[in-house]
């Protein structure tokens, strides 16, 4: 964990735990989303772009452009900026914007 990246003393901080980043553990604290956690580690790019693989990372960080998102605990296309990291949470990247099992593309 990189806490230097992080704004704010410890002592304001929720409770720290770990989550798991594409099979590593990675440190959390309460109250912080997942593209928080990320971005404290290190990790700006979230995902790519399926037509021509161009990196994407958080960029409204308000919900609205979907640039961020990820797969968590096995669901896809869940926004990084909206999605609070809990204990235990298991996230990982996507390389496009993830269709359901049965969806077919119209």
């Amino acid at each position: 964990m990189n806490g230097g990246r992080r704004i704010g003393s410890v002592e304001k901080r929720g409770a720290e735990f770990q989550i798991t980043l594409d099979g590593r553990e990675v440190s959390a604290y309460a109250g912080e989303t997942i593209a928080t956690v990320l971005l404290a580690e290190g990790d700006i790019i979230l995902r790519r772009t399926s037509k021509e693989d161009k990196p994407r990372s958080v960029f409204c960080g308000i919900g609205i452009c979907f640039d961020c998102l990820v797969t968590v605990n096995g669901v896809p296309n869940q926004r990084a900026c909206m999605t609070l990291a809990r204990p235990g949470c298991a996230v990982t990247r996507q390389r496009v914007f993830s269709r359901g099992a049965g969806e077919k593309r119209g």
